[in-house]
């Protein structure tokens, strides 16, 4: 009989922790108000590091965490900063001549890479879709609009299916396409599929289009045909033009964050059928990831191989992830057993991740969960969508199941 009660705080503690330590750290630290934009990096003290280059990625993430506050809390501080992102996003990281988002900048606002990556495109469409949202601005439904048709008919496979990941400033091919260095050199990659199904299910929520729509849908058969690997219950990360898999690398992290994201979608595209298969497969995925990552302390494992784990570090991101797609598996199959791995990853989130010194959270832990300070909390990729947006989904799911 107390269940609701408990909820209910559960869903203040996710409140709390986005109000008033997330959302605040974002706006009082990362805006650049001499030279606009946002600071490529900011140090675990606060401090900028403006020599380090701003990102698309990290604009197109910002204006969707602040559209979405704004939409949902109709705060006009959260819209002023979603503002603040729009105008640098459209100006400054818009391609005037070849059309597209460059992949960085420096502080004068310069292209320093140039060239354009699918996943940049990618979260610009999802920052617009949800700046588009809170603000129903026509320059960013036509800004995703004309970036939809950038990726369509620059870097889609017509042959094989999906989308390849990098094309240079004039759309023409690349012999190098990786992400990151990090990365293999392939021409398609789980990480850029998965992101690009989240922001064209994010730009159907807000543009009915035919081409759209069959895109979305072929984008989820993808992951269920050629990313998932049912023999081991695990996404295939890279691949070359034909699907061949040329890694058997694991990241935790992304398979639990495709276990909701894979239902999302097929709610928004409402096919019955569809939605059935990937609630399976997202139960399975978030299985696999809690008996193979969770450890007894709450963490997650990052990375491994089939011989065991690779990268021993706790990242921010995939704990965040891992707290919404255990509860997601909960609330499809009823299993307490995930609705608890949800909980211990949310104790271990509070208990090492969160700075209550300087605010936000740290990026990166060691295995024994004291933060390596070296790494910035702020940069190009270190960003404050993930775990803003757990406390969104958390929030929303926990009121949902208390009603």
């Amino acid at each position: 009989m107390q269940r609701p009660h408990i909820e209910d705080e559960l869903a203040r503690q996710f409140e709390a922790e986005l109000r008033e330590n997330i959302l605040p750290f974002w706006m009082n630290h990362t805006l650049d108000r001499e030279n606009k934009g946002f600071f490529g990096a900011v140090t675990n003290k606060q401090q900028p590091c403006n020599q380090v280059e701003r990102s698309a990625v990290l604009c197109g993430r910002i204006l969707w965490t602040f559209s979405t506050a704004a939409r949902i809390y109709s705060d006009p501080s959260y819209l002023q900063v979603a503002d603040w992102a729009f105008d640098y996003l459209s100006t400054r990281f818009w391609d005037q001549q070849y059309q597209g988002m460059y992949w960085s900048l420096d502080l004068n606002g310069q292209p320093i890479t140039d060239r354009k990556h699918t996943y940049a495109q990618v979260f610009s469409i999802y920052g617009l879709s949800a700046y588009y949202q809170a603000r129903q601005n026509p320059k960013s439904l036509a800004l995703a609009q004309n970036l939809f048709a950038l990726i369509e008919q620059h870097t889609h496979d017509p042959i094989h299916g999906g989308y390849i990941e990098c094309r240079a400033r004039d759309w023409a091919n690349l012999d190098d396409m990786r992400l990151s260095t990090k990365d293999i050199n392939s021409s398609k990659s789980m990480n850029t599929l998965l992101h690009l199904m989240e922001a064209y299910s994010s730009l159907a929520k807000i543009w009915a289009n035919e081409q759209l729509n069959q895109r979305l849908e072929s984008l989820v058969q993808i992951f269920l045909n050629q990313v998932i690997d049912p023999s081991t219950g695990h996404q295939r990360l890279f691949f070359d033009d034909s699907w061949k898999s040329l890694s058997d690398h694991i990241s935790y992290g992304h398979d639990i964050e495709t276990s909701w994201l894979l239902v999302e979608t097929a709610e928004c595209l409402g096919n019955p059928e569809l939605l059935s298969q990937t609630q399976a497969v997202g139960i399975q995925l978030a299985k696999v990831v809690m008996d193979q990552a969770l450890g007894s302390d709450g963490s997650i494992l990052y990375e491994a191989d089939l011989k065991g784990p690779l990268v021993l570090t706790r990242e921010w991101w995939a704990h965040a992830e891992a707290v919404v797609g255990f509860y997601n598996a909960y609330q499809l199959s009823g299993d307490i057993r995930f609705e608890k791995a949800s909980r211990q990853v949310w104790n271990y989130i509070q208990n090492h991740f969160v700075d209550r010194q300087n605010g936000d959270w740290f990026k990166v832990l060691k295995e024994n969960g004291t933060p390596i300070l070296t790494h910035h909390k702020v940069g190009p990729w270190e960003c404050p969508y993930h775990h803003s947006r757990m406390c969104f989904e958390m929030i929303q799911r926990i009121k949902e199941g208390c009603k």
